[in-house]
């Protein structure tokens, strides 16, 4: 990570989705999945999927915010997932797959909740989203990484994730690599 790069924590359910869109973004330098938020060291798929360990499924995204400024980030994250589902997207459930913003600065913190503030009312329910400190990162085992653009044709890629990004493709166009 270059000095002018800055990285948060997302999750906005199953990974596999989070990281298909946020690689597309300009200014996004790099997208990892993996876990965060629990007390479980070292976790793995298994595990966190049987929810017991506390963590979510994230994405690590560094970004450049002279190109994406973070609240541009958070804009993306709140358009493609739900937020006000507690624990579930879509056919996702668990807490594997709650909605959490893990913050590595403290102004990260602050514009987050701030836009959470600000949406109150955009959504039919209220914002369950979580926001807390980055503890820590997990990397996902090497077959979640890149997983859309190696299965796109599996049949949750083109259900799931195909038109979350042709809805990223039509309200975002300008801000796509």
């Amino acid at each position: 990570m270059t000095e002018k790069n800055e990285i948060v924590v997302l999750g906005g359910g199953c990974f596999w989705c989070t990281e298909a869109i946020f690689k597309m973004l300009k200014g996004v330098v790099s997208v990892v999945p993996g876990y965060a938020g629990g007390t479980t060291e070292n976790p793995n798929y298994d595990k966190v999927c049987m929810g017991n360990t506390g963590h979510a499924e994230v994405i690590q995204v560094e970004f450049n915010p002279a190109v994406i400024p973070f609240k541009d980030l958070l804009d993306v994250f709140f358009y493609l997932h739900d937020p006000t589902t507690l624990n579930r997207q879509g056919a996702d459930r668990g807490t594997a797959y709650r909605s959490i913003i893990l913050y590595t600065s403290e102004e990260h913190r602050l514009e987050a909740e701030g836009l959470i503030r600000d949406l109150v009312g955009e959504f039919k329910d209220p914002i369950v989203t979580e926001i807390k400190p980055l503890d820590k990162f997990y990397e996902a085992e090497d077959y979640h990484k890149d997983y859309f653009a190696r299965n796109i044709e599996q049949p949750y890629c083109e259900v799931v994730i195909s038109p979350k990004l042709s809805k990223l493709r039509e309200k975002y166009s300008g801000r796509l690599k």
